[in-house]
């Protein structure tokens, strides 16, 4: 059971690489790096793991700040689970003060459903960590709707955010990490309330 001193680890999910930097199956890069520059922080290689993580605190000084691990790890998505399982045994977190941030196919573009549990919907780097960990972690979905036309779902996760898009982009990824921080604050029941759309 984890209580308020344990460390929290969120994790931004992605692939690494620069040609993948902004497609939208790298949302989860884009709001971790977002909370790193917030904490203060630069991404640096981990000891123990492949991934890259930034150590700090988010939240006011005080009893109600919390310490965390923000990480992206550095294998391919669909393999995620390795990394994030490494850095949760590394620093001691329990699995419910783990936060996975991705992108999700059914909800609309810029749209947020966080939410504790529950199946992977297909997306194949939750698929990893739930087989790595079991399911009881943390999600913050970020939506970025269905593929135009017939245009298949491996193709559009992985191409960039269309122009349209990409004039909002900034506005959703800093009310994602806004999202994250009202989670690690205030708990799962009142950033539901006020980030669900």
């Amino acid at each position: 059971m984890s209580d308020a001193t344990d460390p929290w680890l969120i994790v931004g999910l992605g692939n690494p690489g620069p040609e993948y930097a902004a497609n939208r199956h790298n949302v989860g890069f884009m709001v971790a790096d977002l909370l790193a520059e917030r904490i203060g922080g630069k991404f640096k290689r981990a000891q123990k793991a492949q991934a890259q993580v930034v150590e700090g605190r988010i939240g006011p000084p005080g009893p109600g700040s919390r310490r965390v691990v923000l990480a992206k790890p550095m294998s391919y998505m669909n393999l995620s689970g390795g990394p994030v399982t490494a850095l949760r045994d590394f620093y001691k977190v329990p699995t419910d003060h783990i936060v996975a941030i991705h992108d999700e196919l059914d909800i609309d573009y810029g749209m947020l459903r966080l939410k504790l549990g529950g199946g992977d919907n297909g997306h194949n780097g939750l698929k990893s960590m739930t087989k790595s960990m079991g399911p009881e972690y943390h999600r913050v979905r970020f939506g970025i709707g269905r593929p135009p036309g017939r245009m298949q779902v491996a193709d559009f996760v992985l191409k960039d955010f269309g122009s349209v898009e990409r004039k909002e982009l900034a506005f959703w990824v800093d009310r994602a990490a806004d999202s994250v921080e009202c989670l690690l604050a205030e708990g799962l029941e009142r950033a539901q309330s006020a980030y669900n759309s």
